[in-house]
């Protein structure tokens, strides 16, 4: 018995795809809204704590600034801005954390838990 170039490919297509064809059927598990729910307020958290964290470091930074200016406008207007935008920065920082937490309830109350 002779096989050919183009039997064999047959062949071993077949073979190749019994694993594909035979293979038990893999269903998705049940997804639950408070997993998905509790993982982004805890990336939320950490998101705001860094940035928090972050805000700190430039009152710090925006203090030493001022304190250390001796006078000179340049510097000093340096270390006011420094405060400044930090100040705005956790303004915002907060403010988005608040939002976010709204609009989870709101989510949570309107589509169940």
């Amino acid at each position: 018995m002779k096989i050919e170039g183009k039997n064999i490919s047959v062949i071993a297509f077949a073979v190749l795809s019994m694993p594909l064809v035979m293979s038990a059927t893999a269903l998705a598990a049940s997804g639950d809204v408070s997993n998905v729910e509790d993982f982004i307020r805890s990336v939320i958290k950490v998101i705001a704590s860094l940035a928090g964290l972050i805000a700190t470091g430039f009152f710090v930074v925006g203090g030493f600034g001022y304190i250390t200016s001796s006078g000179r406008p340049e510097y000093l207007d340096r270390a006011k801005r420094t405060i400044l935008y930090s100040a705005i920065g956790l303004a915002i920082t907060i403010a988005a954390f608040v939002i976010s937490n709204i609009v989870t309830t709101l989510a949570k109350n309107a589509f169940g838990s």
